[in-house]
């Protein structure tokens, strides 16, 4: 087994191409990501408490308490079928101030190693037009005969503003 590994590292070029590990799930037609540095845990869906109106609520997590953010919602200005409510995941983030956010997503995460030649920075001029408006890059990875987008969202951008 030694051996075989042996070859295969020599097989393999001597600089390795660069990558970064992301958390990719979808949200409606979007594939979004985040760092895994930045994912705190994944969790089964938990209830999300508040007044309906909004794209934020709060979940209660062990002892504590977690705002979630409804991405769904922030993107399409629409609920999720309620189907996808009762089901899915909990992606939990923590922001540089340490306060833990989460994000509800109906399928579960997928670990991507993603070639760091494969993100591009999004166009300011998008950003602003766009409700995507939470993601500064994006990766376009080559797929079959297409290419998967993926928008790398920002964590600090999060929390909608007012």
């Amino acid at each position: 087994m030694n051996s075989q590994s042996a070859e295969l590292q020599q097989a393999m070029p001597e600089q390795a191409t660069a990558s970064v590990k992301l958390i990719v799930f979808t949200i409606g037609n979007l594939n979004l990501a985040l760092p895994i540095e930045s994912v705190y845990k994944i969790l089964n869906r938990t209830p999300v408490y508040g007044s309906g109106t909004k794209q934020v609520g709060v979940s209660h997590i062990g002892d504590r308490e977690i705002t979630v953010i409804d991405l769904y919602r922030r993107f399409f200005k629409s609920s999720q079928p309620e189907e996808l409510n009762q089901r899915g995941y909990l992606v939990t983030v923590q922001s540089k101030t340490g306060e833990v956010y989460g994000i509800p997503v109906a399928d579960t995460p997928v670990l991507m190693d993603v070639a760091v030649s494969a993100i591009r920075i999004l166009p300011e001029s998008y950003r602003n037009a766009d409700t995507v408006d939470i993601a500064r890059h994006v990766a376009v990875i080559p797929k079959d005969e297409t290419s998967l987008t993926i928008f790398l969202l920002d964590i600090e951008l999060l929390l909608p503003k007012g």
